[in-house]
């Protein structure tokens, strides 16, 4: 890429995602997304194609959601030219390395994994396959195709349920509580062994419960606003006491997209909110939005969930220069806005 035009790059809000335009400069790349049919897969992929990049979409279209909102999701990417989309699951090496030598991708953002804390503890050896062969799998390949960067998408589940707050990168994390969280933290420990063997430039960003249109619907923010839009109970788990750090869409997403740019050489970064609120609380801007009163009914704590998560995002600012600009009363309102267009 030309020095020149390194100089007169300039940043403007592109379609809601604040990020540095391409249109007017030669330096497309072409970078391999995997999940990009899903909730953070597809809004990554959208902001890369939006800035002028080209994306290989990577997705098995699984049935953990239902695969109409992928497909939906998928749609808004299939209307870039510079899109090309591959139903592959990331377990099948062959398929993986036809992908990559016959589009030859300079970078990979691997978003692609079993998602869930709960269905973690039902199904142990599926989501070993997926988030941790799956990750072998893509470092092995970036590796041999000699990938510029490799971008992971990790969780702030790794963290367990330890007492000291906010969560920093350099706690100790060798207590995960779920499957889910003890692959993502396998996954970041393969990614420093194929950064340290082969030099390969490795972000792996852990984030902390993402939220927003096209959200997963399996999640709290789609499900509450969901029951009290049709008039059913809210299940709350526990008392109401636990805390997360609900992270909105676009911040997470100039995260990822930083780190894509910023090719660093390996690091482990929280993508965060740094505000976590209390699950009352949650509710009540919940209520707020879609101005109906919640019913509630009190289910037990689940095995797997975490009592808080909580971001320390000072190394995301000085590595990234990330920042959040979407406060929870605001992205909710955005959020129950696309619902109802949507739903």
């Amino acid at each position: 890429m030309a020095g020149t035009a390194r100089q007169t790059m300039f940043v403007y809000e592109v379609y809601g995602y604040g990020l540095t335009s391409r249109a007017w400069l030669n330096v497309k790349m072409k970078l391999l997304v995997t999940g990009c049919a899903g909730f953070i897969g597809s809004h990554v992929s959208e902001a890369l194609l939006k800035r002028g990049d080209s994306v290989v979409g990577v997705d098995d279209l699984n049935d953990y959601y239902d695969v109409k909102k992928k497909e939906k999701n998928l749609k808004i990417l299939q209307k870039s030219p510079e899109f090309a989309f591959y139903k592959e699951d990331i377990r099948n090496y062959q398929g993986l390395k036809k992908i990559f030598e016959k589009e030859k991708p300079e970078k990979v953002v691997h978003i692609a994994a079993r998602a869930g804390v709960r269905s973690s503890i039902e199904q142990p050896l599926l989501y070993e396959e997926v988030n941790v062969k799956g990750t072998l799998n893509l470092l092995d390949l970036a590796k041999d195709y000699k990938i510029k960067s490799f971008v992971f998408a990790s969780s702030s589940s790794v963290y367990g349920n330890q007492k000291k707050i906010p969560f920093s990168e350099s706690d100790n994390v060798d207590n995960p509580i779920s499957p889910y969280a003890a692959t993502k933290k396998a996954a970041e420990l393969i990614c420093y062994t194929y950064h340290h063997l082969y030099n390969m430039k490795i972000t792996c960003l852990r984030f902390f419960t993402v939220y927003g249109p096209r959200g997963r619907p399996d999640m709290a923010p789609y499900l509450f606003i969901d029951w009290i839009v049709k008039g059913q109970p809210i299940k709350r788990f526990g008392d109401g006491t636990t805390k997360r750090d609900y992270t909105y869409i676009t911040d997470i997403v100039k995260g990822v997209v930083s780190a894509v740019d910023k090719e660093l050489d390996f690091e482990i970064i929280n993508l965060g909110n740094n505000q976590p609120i209390m699950l009352n609380d949650f509710i009540k801007v919940i209520e707020k939005s879609t101005g109906k009163k919640a019913v509630i009914k009190e289910i037990p704590m689940q095995p797997g969930d975490v009592d808080i998560t909580y971001a320390d995002i000072s190394k995301a600012q000085k590595l990234l220069g990330y920042k959040t600009e979407t406060s929870i009363e605001e992205g909710m309102k955005k959020f129950f806005e696309w619902y109802k267009k949507n739903i």
